[in-house]
């Protein structure tokens, strides 16, 4: 006589036979890190820069890569291209210090990120250029003369 098995979510066993459901250990370290956590271990430490969103599109005649990293300047990003990898990178420290009549406030901040992209072959790496503007760096990638797209054609039979 065979015995029907569930597996459950988490990947344990249970007889369905049974009347009893023991956790098995996989559901019980599920639950120690599903379980809702105090705001203190769950708050977010690092009030600067998150990873910034990217846009990538394809032209016929080169790549464009759109980057929305508002409030910062054009010599906040460091761009670097070493063997088809482009990194777009920044790196802010900022200290404050604000005097009372009784207590001096100093403040510390420092945000950072940074994105790593590996560009294809038929990107041509010397005639690369970025700008900034209204909080979007755009970079743009143009292709090497032999993989831009070519106009469609007809061809005679002969």
């Amino acid at each position: 006589m065979s015995t029907l098995v569930n597996v459950s979510k988490n990947g344990g066993l249970s007889n369905v036979n049974s009347g009893l459901n023991f956790p098995t250990l996989s559901s019980w370290i599920d639950d120690i890190f599903n379980r809702d956590l105090s705001p203190v271990f769950t708050s977010n430490f690092n009030t600067g820069i998150t990873l910034p969103k990217v846009n990538i599109k394809e032209t016929a005649d080169a790549f464009v890569v759109d980057m929305a990293v508002p409030g910062l300047k054009k010599s906040d990003f460091n761009i670097d291209l070493d063997n088809h990898i482009l990194s777009i990178s920044t790196e802010i420290k900022e200290e404050g210090e604000h005097h009372e009549d009784y207590y001096t406030r100093r403040e510390f901040g420092y945000s950072s990120f940074k994105r790593t992209f590996t560009l294809p072959e038929s990107v041509d790496d010397g005639k690369i250029d970025a700008k900034y503007q209204d909080g979007i760096l755009s970079i743009h990638l143009p292709k090497k003369e032999e993989a831009k797209q070519k106009p469609a054609r007809t061809i005679q039979i002969s």
